[in-house]
């Protein structure tokens, strides 16, 4: 026996979701349980030995079952709602180790990256992303015409973006 899921779910999705609401739910709950529902059958059909011919009151079953289950965890386990700020002091500020040695590794191609250009290119980038310059102080240290200054600085952004992964 095969079911066409998707013209069930078209057919019974919302008289499904309000059963689930009758029984208590609130609409997001029910939203989600109606998907479980789906979702169960969709992996676990009955088989043709079980004699369930009637995919409509098979649904209702499953989800009967689903939202029984539902409301026994909810029992078992506290849940506390939060608001932002109490999500906000949850949160492990500190970057996974992952994180960190993927870092690292950027890390390490712009310090190649940036060995590979020109002194005064590189340099000129330097002044600009790690002094905190502008471009006309720079200009002037460099001997060199604004617009040249900013030739190099976009010369060497464009390096950068060919050799390091995430720049």
């Amino acid at each position: 026996m095969t079911w066409d899921l998707h013209k069930l779910f078209q057919k019974h999705s919302r008289e499904i979701n309000r059963f689930l609401r009758r029984r208590g739910h609130t609409p997001e709950t029910a939203a989600d349980l109606t998907h479980d529902t789906f979702l169960r059958v969709l992996v676990s059909a009955p088989k043709e030995s079980e004699g369930e011919d009637n995919p409509r009151a098979y649904l209702f079953k499953v989800s009967k079952n689903i939202s029984l289950n539902y409301q026994r965890r909810e029992r078992l386990v506290r849940f506390a709602d939060l608001d932002g700020d109490d999500v906000g002091e949850l949160v492990d500020p500190a970057p996974s180790a992952e994180t960190v040695v993927y870092s690292r590794q950027c890390l390490d191609q712009v310090e190649v990256a940036l060995a590979e250009l020109p002194e005064r290119t590189r340099k000129a980038f330097e002044m600009s992303r790690l002094g905190e310059r502008t471009i006309a102080d720079i200009s002037k240290e460099l001997n060199l015409s604004k617009t040249r200054t900013w030739g190099l600085i976009h010369e060497a952004y464009r390096h950068l973006l060919k050799r390091v992964d995430d720049f």
